[in-house]
């Protein structure tokens, strides 16, 4: 290898471990009652799957007026209540 390749791949992993604590570092702020959110547009709402009908805690990651980035989280129930009679 070359100095300039070692170079290259020194860069390279230097970013994605910057990029993944930045990721593992943004936590979710929990909502409550009467929280403002702001929201100019919704990036992603996820939840973790279950099979069974019960309160889960989803997330929701969005742009705010500002446009910076947010992640709230929320309790609700699971989807797998939609199929339970």
């Amino acid at each position: 290898m070359n100095m300039h390749s070692v170079f290259l791949l020194g860069c390279t992993l230097a970013l994605t471990t910057v990029s993944a604590m930045a990721q593992a570092e943004t936590k979710p702020v929990p909502y409550h009652y009467g929280m403002p959110m702001d929201i100019q547009k919704v990036i992603a709402m996820t939840e973790p799957q279950t099979t069974d009908c019960k309160v889960i805690e989803a997330q929701i990651k969005f742009l705010d007026k500002a446009g910076d980035v947010q992640y709230v989280s929320y309790q609700k129930m699971s989807e797998a209540c939609l199929f339970q009679n």
